[in-house]
């Protein structure tokens, strides 16, 4: 069982080192970009930066996901799977965006936004769906390195160009919009020639009709799941104002903490999960890497829930302060959207996806409704606690699902110490603790360090206990860091097949800030 846990947090490290140093330069710049713009020009940026992953989801029409497909099955030709992805991506991308343009106006009215942010917003449509297909070619081609390094140069880019915009020519939200999508020109045009020969803008009907065939489905689910985390945007900036979505933004990108995590999860787990044959062993491999990833997800929100104001003042200017409410909320949120990632693992294991879907529809229904009661009241805390919420409603029908069609013996009694002491912890620190100051800081970071105490002897046999021991010698830990760097190597990305959220992940990784 052992080697199980350790091949999935190696080959985790490795997949998600590119994210890792993305998300960190991001963190590192809030200072100076919270410094220069103020809450609204943030928000107006985050809402439009939404809008435009939803509407790529739209427009792509599931042809990624049919690419990585089709690429791989003995009866078709990969060059003119991608050559016949390629012309329904850049015509569909392009129509959109032409559709798209004298609507700017009503489009910027209901998002109390402006129609020239809106028009770039547009542009970056067009420039995103391209740049998502035109880099999964690295990855079907398994260019690993080539990948990472093309993805952080993009990170790069931007980063001189946005702080040009919003410092120098004080653009404000028009300068993050377009340090982020104008930087990404040379790269889709690098891509786009240095792919010539592979690509055309001419499709086989045949070959289109069977792509969809397999493509389209995936689209509502994917929709309605990245809805769970943009409707709410929507929803705030029109209850309240496009202050409070960049508090919210601003609390979001704290999160990435558990989110990095979270990602390495994703695109470690399905390939090591559908690589056990034996189904009974499975079931054995599955309760216990869940019990272990909850754990792992639980210390990681219960520090940030704790500590969210001293991360808050210590990385942004005192205007977005009040970010630090939904921090925590969104945190946990991101760590049950993983669990959630464990349980589709199993319905793919079955072959029965479909019951992916209801399980989100519902969720995002939930979400919708629950915005619209808390945000009035509770501000940027309610659209947190609403995710919360949410996404417990999605693990709930998933659980159900799942139990009927590959009975799993999840280890409850483990999971209900992990979750209770984790809220009895946050509860007496935010009720009793000090919200201010050294003692504040140090008062909680020693209440949190009862946690791990906690789950060694509670949640671990005497067996477990002295393995967890041997792991922790240095000439393990050296070990597994040679490992790592062997994994981090090899590693190319996400197995074909789970995309789930992959290119909105990417697009997060892409920006700077």
């Amino acid at each position: 069982m052992l080697s199980y846990l350790r091949r999935l947090a190696t080959t985790g490290v490795a997949y998600t080192a590119s994210s890792v140093f993305s998300k960190a330069i991001a963190v590192l710049l809030l200072p100076v970009y919270t410094a220069i713009l103020d809450p609204t020009e943030y928000g107006q940026a985050e809402v439009l930066f939404g809008a435009v992953v939803a509407a790529s989801i739209v427009v792509r029409f599931g042809v990624i996901e049919a690419l990585l497909r089709f690429y791989y099955l003995p009866g078709e030709s990969g060059s003119k799977v991608v050559a016949n992805g390629f012309a329904a991506v850049f015509w569909a991308s392009t129509a959109g965006a032409l559709l798209l343009l004298p609507f700017a106006d009503p489009i910027a009215e209901a998002l109390k936004s402006e129609p020239g942010l809106v028009r770039i917003a547009i542009g970056g449509l067009w420039l995103l769906t391209l740049y998502e297909y035109m880099v999964t070619l690295y990855r079907l081609d398994e260019r690993a390195k080539a990948y990472f390094f093309f993805t952080f140069a993009n990170v790069l880019a931007a980063i001189p160009l946005t702080l040009l915009l919003i410092a120098g020519f004080d653009e404000g939200a028009r300068g993050l919009l377009l340090g982020s999508y104008a930087s990404a020109i040379p790269f889709v045009a690098w891509l786009i020639v240095s792919e010539r020969r592979r690509l055309s803008l001419i499709w086989e009907r045949d070959l289109m009709r069977r792509m969809l065939r397999f493509g389209l489905p995936t689209m509502p689910a994917e929709l309605s799941l990245y809805s769970l985390i943009f409707v709410d945007r929507i929803i705030i900036v029109r209850a309240i104002d496009a202050a409070a979505v960049g508090l919210y933004a601003l609390a979001f990108k704290f999160s990435q903490v558990i989110q990095v995590f979270v990602r390495g999860f994703q695109l470690a787990w399905p390939p090591l999960a559908y690589s056990i044959v034996d189904d009974e062993e499975a079931r054995r491999v599955y309760s216990v890497v869940l019990t272990a990833f909850v754990a792992l997800s639980a210390l990681i929100v219960s520090a940030m829930w704790l500590e969210a104001r001293w991360i808050v003042r210590l990385l942004a200017a005192p205007d977005f302060f009040p970010a630090y409410e939904a921090i925590g909320p969104l945190a946990l949120g991101a760590a049950l959207y993983g669990v959630y990632l464990a349980l589709l693992v199993v319905l793919g294991r079955t072959g029965r996806t479909e019951f992916n879907f209801p399980a989100t529809l519902a969720a995002l229904g939930a979400n919708v409704g629950l915005n619209l009661w808390l945000v009035p009241e509770l501000g940027i805390l309610g659209a947190g606690v609403a995710l919360v919420i949410s996404y417990g409603i999605a693990l709930v029908l998933m659980l159900v699902f799942t139990q009927r069609l590959f009975p799993v013996p999840w280890q409850w009694g483990r999971l209900a110490l992990i979750a209770a002491s984790g809220t009895v912890l946050v509860a007496i620190g935010n009720e009793w603790l000090p919200t201010d100051g050294a003692d504040g800081l140090l008062s909680r970071a020693a209440l949190w360090a009862v946690y791990p105490v906690i789950l060694y002897f509670g949640a671990l046999s005497g067996p477990e206990r002295e393995t967890v021991r041997g792991l922790a010698r240095p000439s393990e830990v050296r070990r597994r860091i040679a490992e790592l760097r062997e994994r981090a190597e090899e590693a190319g990305d996400t197995e074909p097949g789970g995309e789930t959220l992959e290119a909105e992940l990417r697009d997060e990784d892409r920006r700077s800030y």
